[in-house]
């Protein structure tokens, strides 16, 4: 007989988890949160699988987190876990999946860019093709400016070289991952955990399903150049050792050009060609001088990072879950009252 219970207001089979936890991390989303939620619910409920919907708020200063709330009113499926305060995209990934319980997970951002209609043909192909990992890879980038997509190409190309020819080419944080590889993310560090490196560096079956991505729905963008760039940084100094040796290679060029240098300026002595001046001196100077601090900030970056690690510091804190308040009120329901006990009538 196949037993079903309640779990954090799903109906579950076997007491075990959810079917797909859909994680959804939001900052300042509320103008496209509508058609978002009206979308996904859609999408989800013709699947015909038990399902839940984390959507983490990573401190937004609008209403996003009151408009989550308001359609949890007649959605059950959804959940709402808001952060203490913004961390970052990825460190809300990470809260949102850390508190999933589906078999499989799926990221998806809140903007309409990434289709809510793929994750059932990506569900559809991971239990299929019994796969660990399917990755939402575009088909093109012809809505993109040119030097978005140049941005991009180098990006992808650059991280190829660290992480291996496993990692798919323009894919984002728009993928599916069974249980056993949240299990295998969540044993490594939480600081500088970059998922869509991490995740095809673990070497689990994947395949890729490309789509269409569309153009913002609402609102503005949370990725401006700047935070693109910070990604870059934070995909290379967290993932690889790579600057540390490109600070040595540069070293060592460095080297020999000074020992060139000083071989020219030797031949260039006896044959009476130099010219009195400090001006070559002080380039010379300034060079190696430029060379040096390259590498002590690169130095510097590893140094920090080994710091934060060390200080083991969570890079989220979850101020409020849903699921924990369901769960109060049905620990309160469930409390019977004890029955006042019955004596006996005098004289027996």
């Amino acid at each position: 007989m196949d037993t079903r219970t309640i779990e954090g207001g799903l109906m579950t089979s076997s007491g075990r988890g959810v079917d797909l936890s859909v994680v959804v991390p939001m900052f300042n989303e509320q103008d496209v949160l509508p058609l978002f939620y009206l979308r996904l619910r859609s999408a989800l409920d013709q699947l015909d699988i038990s399902y839940e919907v984390v959507a983490v708020d990573d401190g937004s200063r609008d209403g996003t987190a009151q408009l989550t709330q308001s359609a949890r009113a007649d959605w059950p499926q959804l959940r709402l876990v808001r952060l203490l305060r913004n961390s970052g995209h990825q460190a809300a990934i990470g809260a949102g999946l850390e508190r999933s319980r589906g078999d499989y997970a799926v990221t998806i951002d809140a903007d309409l860019q990434d289709p809510p209609e793929a994750i059932g043909p990506m569900y559809s192909m991971a239990r299929d093709r019994n796969l660990d990992v399917v990755y939402g890879v575009r088909k093109d980038r012809s809505s993109d400016s040119w030097a978005k997509r140049t941005s991009a190409h180098l990006y992808y190309r650059l991280m190829r070289r660290l992480v291996g020819p496993q990692l798919p080419t323009d894919a984002g944080d728009f993928r599916l991952m069974s249980r056993r590889v949240l299990r295998a993310v969540e044993s490594q560090p939480q600081n500088g955990r970059i998922y869509r490196l991490i995740v095809p560096w673990l070497g689990f079956p994947s395949e890729s399903y490309g789509y269409v991505r569309d153009p913002r729905a609402a609102g503005s963008t949370k990725y401006p150049l700047s935070r693109l760039l910070r990604l870059a940084w934070d995909s290379v100094t967290a993932f690889s050792a790579a600057p540390l040796r490109l600070a040595t290679w540069i070293g060592g060029l460095s080297a020999v050009a000074c020992v060139a240098l000083i071989v020219a300026v030797f031949f260039a002595e006896e044959s009476g060609r130099t010219v009195p001046g400090w001006a070559s001196t002080m380039i010379v100077v300034m060079g190696l001088g430029a060379v040096q601090l390259i590498c002590v900030g690169l130095l510097g970056e590893y140094v920090a990072r080994i710091f934060t690690t060390i200080q083991a510091r969570p890079t989220y804190s979850v101020g409020y879950d849903s699921q924990d308040e369901e769960r109060r009120d049905r620990d309160e329901l469930m409390v019977v009252e004890p029955e006042p006990a019955v004596r006996p009538p005098a004289g027996t």
